[in-house]
């Protein structure tokens, strides 16, 4: 289990420093909406070469891996932008990459982690889900990267509050869409150490919001897992590993529906000529819905890898 000690602040400016030839610093930008007390701000994290964020955590990890274990290639378990960031990353670096994605993930993904070069084997949701606990998968040998419960995943991701604090240092709060909590950790140790005023809220949607379900029990709790077009968010439970560090930094789960998503999504897109995939929606929409509060709000954009037939949808204002 790892530590429940939020990510140091040393070893996020040290994974900023390790990945700055890597990625890029992406921008912060308002969204026009009709408000007079509440700025809403976009961490636009889609626009790094893989279209997410991923692509940070992924290269401390790598960077920081034994050069023994990365002979052998790496691997990880990816519904697709995880796999995306190791698999950019081995690609730099020619190793082998092997991704272990979910049976439900987008063609999108799947097709662009090919185009970087990885091999995908696809399993079932539960079998997938399972790897994150136990980092095993048969047949699978050199240097994994879990996509979420790693330090050096979450220090690299905590880069992001960082820029964050520099570009609007007054920010009154930050939502941030939760999958297994390495993005959201990440930042929030960040901005637990600048700025501990600031709350950092996790953004779920109500199909599958185990990190909200857990808050109110005081305990992880599984819940009734409904897949949709949010593949980027959303599970049976909280990560057990994961919740030291998550009811530490956190400052609460905001639950939104999927037609909020989808209408956030089509904000964005006509407003900021942005595209945002379901997990970026769930946190504009929580936004939108007040539910972070008044005042300077960010959003993090995570990533923009939405299907093209699903965001055709969503402009036309339906839900896929």
């Amino acid at each position: 289990m790892i530590s429940g000690e939020p990510i140091s602040i040393d070893a996020i400016r040290a994974a900023r420093e390790r990945i700055a030839p890597h990625v890029l610093r992406t921008p912060l930008v308002r969204l026009p909406v009709e408000s007079d007390s509440t700025e809403i701000h976009l961490k636009l994290e889609n626009l790094q070469p893989i279209g997410s964020f991923k692509l940070r955590g992924a290269s401390n990890a790598i960077a920081t891996a034994p050069r023994e274990l990365l002979s052998r290639g790496v691997w990880t378990a990816s519904a697709g932008n995880m796999a995306q960031g190791v698999a950019w990353q081995a690609r730099r670096l020619g190793l082998a990459c092997t991704v272990i994605a979910p049976d439900h993930a987008p063609e999108t993904k799947l097709a662009a982690i090919e185009r970087l070069g990885g091999k995908v084997v696809k399993t079932s949701f539960h079998e997938w889900f399972q790897i994150l606990a136990t980092r095993t998968y048969p047949g699978m040998d050199g240097f994994f990267v879990h996509p979420v419960s790693d330090r050096e995943v979450m220090a690299g991701n905590g880069t992001i509050g960082l820029e964050i604090l520099e570009d609007l240092p007054d920010a009154d709060a930050i939502v941030v869409p939760y999958g297994g909590g390495g993005l959201s950790c990440g930042i929030a140790s960040a901005i637990r150490a600048l700025a501990p005023r600031t709350p950092v809220y996790a953004a779920e949607v109500e199909t599958a919001a185990p990190l909200s379900a857990s808050f109110a029990a005081g305990a992880p709790v599984r819940v009734d897992y409904r897949p949709s077009f949010v593949d980027g968010v959303g599970s049976p439970s909280v990560l057990e590993d994961m919740w030291p560090i998550v009811k530490k930094v956190l400052a609460g789960s905001l639950v939104v529906a999927i037609a909020e998503v989808a209408a956030a999504i089509k904000l964005i897109a006509e407003r900021n000529r942005v595209i945002a995939e379901g997990a970026a929606g769930a946190a504009v929409a929580a936004a939108l819905a007040g539910k972070a509060g008044k005042g300077k709000i960010v959003c993090v954009v995570s990533g923009g890898n939405i299907d093209s037939a699903k965001l055709a949808k969503i402009l036309e204002g339906g839900i896929p």
